[in-house]
Order: structure tokens, then sequence, then C-alpha cells
């Protein structure tokens, strides 16, 4: 290759991906809190649209109901005969379902028609209201500027670098490293769409797309400090994200090697196998390694334009086939969290555990340490009733290590082709609560 050539080649891979690198992994300070590129286009969307997002959504969620209904009712050829409208809409009848009771919660809240326990604000009406319109934001930058992080060779020269970090720590490859810092900085579902994308396109295996999922994504700066000033210990931010790092790094470091994800297999996705190479060989340097890999990678893309319309379709896939199964799973979470004693009855387990470990009003704050599971914000507003600041410090922590909350994180993963069930999310959402417990109670009685 020439030396003009060369020179293109590589401002094809490090152009994209700075443009990558700026909209995802840099923090950014912006309205008196820490985010990222896309946190601000999507905050900045909330400001000027927040009171028509509800209405379009619900919008939004029709549709995908209706061309849910059509696509296996009638089977048109405009829809059977186009990939993209395929992949949208021709999907099972039981996701099927699950959207159209999406689509009628959406009218029934927003329309304040219908059961109050539906309706009330603080189930529909959260979902609707609070969680979809975050959701709806973050998807749309995170979704459309993704390929410029995935595409452009960054993934391929970051996994190269830190695999001899990764793989023996955390038993991951590299780029698995990328997941983790744009959740940290950004949002949790924004690691999980990272992880999905590379799961499907051949560079995770089973395995290792089921680790990062559980493990990595998780709740960003931001959040925590919005979970931490409503529960009014925000004086202590520092030393609570520190132990939030620390117990989530621990985490990482044994749920790998425990079941259920332990078991999964180490297989590539089957429709496109294994696309991953990391390994250096013995006669070249890492980094020079990873710039070649990387900018060949850049210059697999065929254009722009490409790159463009594939971000459309990952925002019209996360509208259409994510937002109404998050509007059904999580309004009906809610509704089990605020109407039934199911979490009281869960969490009773957890009383004696809370006592061991001397936390004060443990009978109270039991069932903050299960609720989550429905909904990550569900622990504060339990938390936010209880006396003690340590108790509160505890609930707060755990709440943020958690990870798997099924009106959010759970619904991504299981609406994606990685290899988890519900149960098995049940199960290591238990394992990460039993796990980090004991690291945040511990230092919670260091700080009060």
């Amino acid at each position: 290759m020439t030396e003009p050539a060369q020179k293109t080649s590589s401002m094809r891979f490090l152009i994209p991906s700075l443009f990558g690198i700026l909209l995802f992994l840099v923090p950014v300070p912006f309205d008196g809190s820490i985010t990222i590129g896309v946190g601000i286009l999507a905050e900045s969307l909330q400001t000027n649209f927040g009171p028509q997002i509800p209405a379009f959504m619900t919008g939004v969620i029709i549709l995908s109901a209706l061309g849910a209904i059509i696509a296996r009712t009638a089977q048109p050829e405009w829809i059977l005969k186009s990939d993209t409208l395929r992949g949208l809409f021709d999907i099972s009848a039981a996701w099927m379902i699950v959207r159209v009771i999406g689509a009628v919660f959406a009218v029934m809240v927003l329309m304040e028609i219908g059961p109050g326990f539906i309706t009330a604000e603080f189930t529909g009406g959260t979902v609707l209201y609070d969680l979809v319109p975050v959701l709806m934001a973050w998807f749309l930058f995170a979704a459309l500027f993704m390929p410029f992080l995935l595409s452009f060779g960054l993934m391929d020269f970051i996994g190269t670098i830190l695999r001899k970090i990764m793989q023996p720590v955390f038993r991951l490859p590299g780029r698995s490293a990328i997941d983790a810092t744009a959740s940290w900085m950004g949002a949790g579902p924004v690691g999980v769409l990272i992880t999905t994308q590379q799961f499907e396109q051949g560079y995770y295996t089973k395995r290792e797309s089921s680790v990062i999922a559980t493990n990595f994504s998780i709740a960003s700066i931001a959040f925590s400090l919005v979970i931490i000033s409503f529960i009014g210990l925000e004086a202590y931010f520092v030393p609570f994200y520190l132990t939030v790092t620390l117990a989530v790094v621990v985490a990482a470091i044994i749920m790998p090697r425990i079941p259920p994800l332990s078991l999964k297999k180490d297989e590539y996705h089957e429709p496109v196998g294994k696309q991953i190479v990391e390994a250096v060989p013995e006669n070249e340097s890492t980094l020079s390694f990873g710039l070649k890999v990387a900018v060949a990678k850049a210059n697999s893309v065929k254009s722009i334009g490409s790159v463009v319309k594939k971000g459309f379709v990952n925002v019209m896939d996360m509208w259409l086939g994510l937002i109404p199964i998050v509007m059904t799973l999580g309004t009906i979470a809610l509704i089990l969290a605020e109407f039934t004693p199911i979490f009281v009855w869960l969490s009773a387990p957890f009383v004696p555990v809370l006592q061991l470990l001397n936390i004060p009003e443990a009978a109270e704050a039991a069932p903050a340490m299960i609720v989550g599971f429905a909904d990550m914000f569900l622990p504060a507003v339990i938390g936010s009733g209880i006396e003690s600041e340590l108790t509160r410090f505890v609930i707060a922590g755990v709440s943020i290590t958690q990870l798997v909350y099924m009106s959010e994180i759970g619904v991504l993963i299981l609406r994606s082709r990685i290899p988890l069930s519900f149960w098995e999310l049940a199960v290591i959402f238990l394992q990460r609560t039993i796990i980090t417990l004991p690291i945040i109670a511990g230092v919670a009685h260091l700080i009060f």
C-alpha cells in the first residue's frame, strides 16, 4: 500500500472513531452533573420536547402493535420482502401480545382511562412519563451514532490493547472495556445495546455476551448521583461511588466463574460465526497489530450512507421493538411492587442477613434488597423513608450494583439474542445482591 493510501486508510479509522469516542466515552460536565455527548443530546431533547414525548411514543407503541398484527395475520409482501420491515414487525405471537398490551397500557395512561392501578403515577405513569422519555431519547442518539463506535475499528483496536487485562481478570475480550465505559459514563442500556450488537455480529461468544450484559452494563455516574440525592446522602457521593465501583468490580470477577454464567457455551452467534481477532502474532507488537486490525475493519465499511442507514434501522428497532415491551413489563412489575406483598414475602430471607450485618431497620430495608428487580428506582423510593443514614447508604449502593432491572436492562437482554432466560436473570440478580451487599455494608460501617 502506498503512503498516501495508507494515510487515507488510517484516517478512515481515526476520524469516525474519534467522533465515537467524543460522543460515548468522554465525560462532560453538563447541567450540574457528569454525562457524555450522547447524554447531552438526549437530555436536551427531553428538555425541549418533554411534554410531547409521551404522546409521540404512545403513537410509536401503537404502530409497533399494529405492524406486528398485520405482519402476523395478513403477511403482506411489502413487509415480508423487506429485510428491515420483516425484522421490525414479523415477530412471534408472544411478543406480539406483549406489544398489544403495551399499546393498551400506554393509551390508558395517556388518556387517564381504565383501572387506577394501571394509570397511577407510580405504576403506568412512571413508565410512560418518566422511563419511556428517557429511553426514547437515549436510544435515538445512542443507536443512531453507535456505528461510529462499532464499525470503524475502535472496538478492534481497544480489544487488542486491553486483551491481556480483560482476559485473565474477567475472562472476556479486551473490547468489552468499551461496553463498561459507555455504561459508566452514559447509561446502562447503551452498554447492553453495544453488547447485543457485538454478539449478533460475531465478536462475543454466548458466554461472553451473557457476562458482559449482566456485569458491565452498570448504572451511569449521572444516575448514581440522582439515586444518592433522592435518598438524601448527596454529601457522601464520592465515597458512595467508590464503594459501588469496588463492589461492581468484585462481582464482575466472581460472577463469570459461577453458574449460570459459567455454564454458558463459548460459541458464537450461529448465523455469522466468529469474527473477532484479538490475539497478537508473536512477531508483531500489540499496538501495530491493533492498528492493522482497526484499519482493516474501517476499510470494510462500504459508505457513510450505509452507516447512517444502519443507525436509523437501529433506532427503529429500539423504538418499535423494545419500548412497547418496557411499557408492558415495566407497568406490570410496578403494579406487583406497589399493590401486592410479593416483594415483601420474597425479601423475608434478607431480614436476618441484614441483622447479621448489623444494618439498622432491617425489616423495613429488606424489601429494598429485592424490589430493584422490577425497577432500579424502587429501592430508593423505599429507602427514602428510612431514618438510618447507614441503611440508606447500603440500600442506594446495592440498588446500583444489582444491574438486572426488568423494566430496563432485563427487557433489553430478554429481547436480544443473548441466551439468558428470565429465571437466569432472577438468579443473577440475587447473586449480585449477595456478593455486593456485604462489601457495601462493610464500607458503610466505616463511614457512619
